[in-house]
């Protein structure tokens, strides 16, 4: 079934469709309630609708789909998936992924890019495309406004998973308190959950759950671990310890790798050696930790907010960093301060630049970041996002590294009301093609 089709078929019911548009309504079709959509059912009456379902009833009506594992966090939700799918689909499942960067099934993609956890009708919709493909497992991101708006009513989950909380989205939660809240309501009932034991915010119900953590005894945990040319750790779990080797840098993806390797052993019961061993055939996801040139090295990722970036920063102290960055305008403003103090923290120059200014005046999110700036005699600003990384590029030294953050793979920038043409990998590409 087509997810971008708006109604979906049912047979041996009083009705013919299900949608939740009350625009496409008529008579032989049901509206969908959800939270988000109230407000519309009076529309819905009036097109002649009369028959009104739930979530669980969709859910009730298609099962079984596969089984649902939802992943959510601040940080690493799409890598931690990503390296699910990778490690099942190596295993021999049929696999779908709903995230972030859209929907795949069994190695293709099917739906690009849209919200990071679309509207429950979207979801069951996937969930019945991944049904037609006898998917095993559907691995999908949780964000905190889908926890919050309850896009994911009516799901069973077979594991859920919390890859850490610290702080973003204040545009929408208000406050920190409100948004670790949100984070741990995805936790408080007594579905088979895998919670970072690292993390101090974590509250979850501790019915049915299993941990992982690098700093802590866990039910999955970290002996020893380096990160000279890549990963390479130790995992312990009872009383079996197992080498694993990664392309992938930096301690934030070691913690995304054994949450990955706990939740295929939790969700599969294979062999624990065998599922460390296909961890290292993960490559990564484009625009996370992505090296897009070897020497001089650069990388660029997604970070954007100041726990991601110190993440990023920590992947690379014994090099000169060299940082390009903005931050996304009509959204939470209370990071950009905090953003610019852990860049100069780090990073010996610091390229300031627009990410996503949306309807904000570009200048005044630069003078917000520069605002949590002591020394900005580092600072270069340049609110072009080419000739930034040009400028950057250009200036580095043998021993330096350039992170560019917080667009990831993304291929346009929003400026007021225009869309241009915008991606950070390309961008490097023509540097060194000229």
């Amino acid at each position: 079934m087509n997810s971008h089709v708006r109604k979906i078929p049912i047979e041996n019911a009083a009705f013919t469709y299900i949608t939740d548009d009350s625009r496409i309504l008529d008579s032989k079709g049901a509206f969908l309630r959800t939270q988000l959509n109230q407000k519309y059912e009076q529309q819905a009456r009036e097109r002649g609708c009369t028959h009104f379902v739930s979530p669980r009833f969709l859910w009730e009506h298609f099962a079984p789909f596969a089984r649902i594992v939802g992943i959510t966090g601040t940080n690493g939700k799409t890598t931690t998936a990503a390296a699910i799918y990778s490690i099942l689909l190596d295993l021999g499942y049929s696999v779908a992924l709903l995230g972030t960067r859209g929907f795949f099934i069994n190695n293709q993609q099917i739906a690009h890019k849209s919200l990071t956890t679309p509207p429950i009708f979207e979801i069951f919709a996937f969930l019945l495309e991944a049904k037609q493909h006898k998917c095993d497992f559907f691995i999908m991101e949780v964000s905190s406004h889908a926890i919050a708006q309850n896009r994911i009513e009516g799901l069973e989950f077979a594991l859920k998973i919390l890859t850490n909380i610290t702080s973003d989205h204040l545009d929408f939660h208000k406050t920190t308190t409100e948004y670790v809240a949100t984070k741990n309501a995805f936790f408080s009932d007594s579905t088979l959950k895998l919670i970072n034991k690292d993390e101090s915010r974590a509250t979850p119900n501790p019915a049915n759950m299993r941990t992982y953590a690098i700093e802590t005894p866990a039910t999955y945990s970290i002996a020893a671990y380096s990160f000279k040319d890549g990963i390479s750790a130790q995992i312990i779990h009872s009383r079996q310890n197992m080498s694993l080797f990664s392309p992938l840098f930096g301690r934030h993806n070691l913690y995304n790798l054994l949450a990955a390797v706990a939740a295929v052993h939790l969700l599969t019961n294979a062999a624990l050696e065998r599922i460390v061993a296909l961890a290292e055939n993960f490559g990564g996801v484009k625009g996370r930790m992505e090296i897009v040139h070897s020497n001089p090295l650069i990388i660029v990722d997604f970070a954007h907010t100041e726990d991601g970036m110190r993440q990023i920063f920590e992947s690379f102290l014994h090099r000169n960093i060299v940082v390009v960055f903005g931050a996304g305008g009509d959204r939470d403003t209370s990071k950009r301060p905090k953003m610019g103090a852990i860049a100069e923290k780090y990073a010996t120059k610091i390229y300031l630049t627009n990410d996503n200014p949306r309807t904000e005046s570009p200048q005044a999110i630069l003078d917000e970041i520069l605002s949590g700036i002591y020394d900005t005699s580092k600072c270069v600003v340049e609110p072009d996002r080419r000739q930034a990384i040009y400028r950057a590029i250009a200036a580095l030294a043998p021993d330096d590294v350039l992170l560019i953050l917080g667009k990831g793979d993304e291929n346009e920038q929003i400026l007021a009301d225009k869309r241009i043409a915008c991606n950070d990998a390309e961008i490097v590409a023509a540097f060194f093609k000229q």
